[in-house]
């Protein structure tokens, strides 16, 4: 019994909140707890996760420490400033493969640097359904092959520098329009095309891959996380990967609300799954039911206990990365600003008014503590931020100042749309900044930005070239390319 708990607690990947290891994460380590995933709510300074993560190895040397960061949109690691580097649908636009591997050493040096050792990224999915409400612009693009280049060489970027690259969310997240954050995607047919960049990043060594809860009918009615059809017949059979897999998250409502966490989890592992990432909020209760539900299906059966103790080996393995890598931010300053794409005259002198349009916060970036109009105001010195989630009255006036427009995924949200049409209509003059993907634009405004991410330094980028007038490094044109 003592060893089955063992190896059912190698599996699991749980998070906790704050800034210092709560005393149940140094227990379930010493009981062989596999490790732990950080996330913003960890993270204070440099100097602090460092500690943080050192104390984790005290307890044992080989502690699993994962993170979600992409940068871009979603990171934890500057969760407080705004990433230094732009996310994925800047590379992909920029199109350099390696900048890309570049960005990716980098942010592998930093992270290297923090303590972890597994990254959950990059994100390997084709974004195919421009009304995907959780992919988006964290995907390099629509184009398969575009998007397998950039896969594999941020896995060489970021296993270079020592740390584990974990490419997601398999088989592709990128053809659906529900969050499974929130409910259950469901897709038809495995689009052979949405592999292309798994087998980019297996081929380039990728040492996990995290699964997608979606069904696919062809294969069954089982999400990918609990489906031995998807994760052994065709990741681990046809695709030939032969790393850890790990769940997304078991807390999203597409397991919870489901099948149930402790459930989800057994299946997961009996599916082939060998890391059970249990997410933002399922603490130390979580960590003991799913252990013990673990433990109770291989003594009833349910479970081969080799199964299990394949799946333990297999997290053990993961972070026997070799690599050492420089920080090198200047890498995300270029591609942020080759990412750059800017129609019309964007030349501004003085102060202006910004008016940022925000949306709903995405589940997977959650809403950090200062916002993309905070980081264009702060190269706009002396500009006015204001804030709207719907139409502003008409008595909005500049006051006789240049009038920026900063939007996010507007072709997604009508009431965007309506407040730009309402807002260039009163000011033609009016830049409008995209800083979601472009696939809507205004019929009336003096300028049309995008920077293809909302990222702090895709906003500095947007906001340098529009003050300084120089459009060194921006790629002007008759229209914004689609990613």
């Amino acid at each position: 019994m003592a060893e089955l708990a063992r190896l059912a607690s190698r599996c699991i990947l749980p998070g906790f909140e704050g800034p210092v290891a709560p005393d149940w994460v140094r227990r379930r380590l010493d009981e062989g707890l596999g490790g732990v995933v950080l996330y913003a709510w960890n993270v204070e300074s440099p100097e602090q996760i460092r500690e943080l993560t050192s104390e984790l190895r005290s307890v044992r040397e080989d502690v699993v420490v994962a993170m979600d960061e992409e940068a871009g949109d979603v990171t934890r690691l500057e969760a407080l400033t705004g990433s230094s580097y732009p996310g994925n649908a800047a590379l992909g636009v920029v199109d350099d493969a390696a900048l890309s591997e570049r960005v990716a050493a980098s942010l592998g040096a930093e992270l290297a640097a923090a303590g972890v050792n597994l990254d959950f990224a990059p994100v390997a999915d084709v974004n195919t359904n421009p009304q995907n409400p959780v992919i988006g612009i964290r995907s390099f693009g629509s184009d398969s092959d575009l998007v397998g280049r950039h896969v594999a060489a941020f896995v060489h970027g970021l296993q270079s520098a020592g740390v584990a690259a974990c490419a997601k969310h398999f088989p592709g997240h990128g053809d659906t329009s529900v969050d499974s954050h929130l409910a259950l995607p469901v897709v038809e047919s495995l689009d052979s095309a949405a592999l292309t960049p798994f087998r980019a990043a297996i081929d380039a060594g990728v040492r996990s891959v995290m699964t997608a809860h979606i069904v696919v009918r062809s294969l069954g009615e089982v999400p990918a996380t609990m489906s031995r059809e998807i994760l052994q017949d065709v990741l681990c059979d046809e695709l030939g990967f032969e790393g850890m897999i790990v769940t997304d998250a078991l807390e999203m409502k597409a397991i919870s609300d489901t099948v149930g966490v402790e459930e989800g989890a057994v299946r997961s592992i009996a599916a082939g799954a060998d890391a059970l990432c249990l997410g933002h909020d399922l603490f130390d209760e979580s960590v003991v039911a799913v252990r013990d539900a673990l433990v109770e299906a291989v003594r009833s059966g349910r479970l081969p206990e080799e199964r299990l103790a394949e799946a333990a080996g297999r997290v053990a393995a993961v972070t026997e990365v070799g690599g050492v890598g420089a920080v090198d931010r200047e890498s995300g300053r270029e591609a942020a600003r080759r990412a750059l794409r800017v129609d019309g005259d964007a030349h501004i002198d003085g102060p202006a008014l910004i008016v940022e349009l925000v949306p709903e916060a995405g589940m997977a970036a959650g809403r950090l503590p200062e916002l993309p109009g905070d980081w264009f105001a702060a190269v706009a010195r002396g500009s006015e931020v204001r804030r709207y989630q719907d139409l502003p009255g008409s008595a909005l006036d500049p006051e006789g100042r240049p009038l920026v427009v900063i939007a996010r995924d507007a072709h997604r949200y009508e009431w965007e749309q309506r407040t730009i049409e309402a807002l260039t209509s009163r000011q033609p003059g009016a830049i409008v900044v995209e800083i979601g993907l472009p696939h809507w634009r205004p019929a009336r405004a003096g300028a049309f930005v995008s920077t293809y991410g909302a990222a702090r330094v895709n906003l500095e980028a947007a906001a340098e070239a529009l003050y300084s007038g120089s459009r060194r490094g921006v790629e002007q044109s008759g229209s914004s390319p689609g990613s």
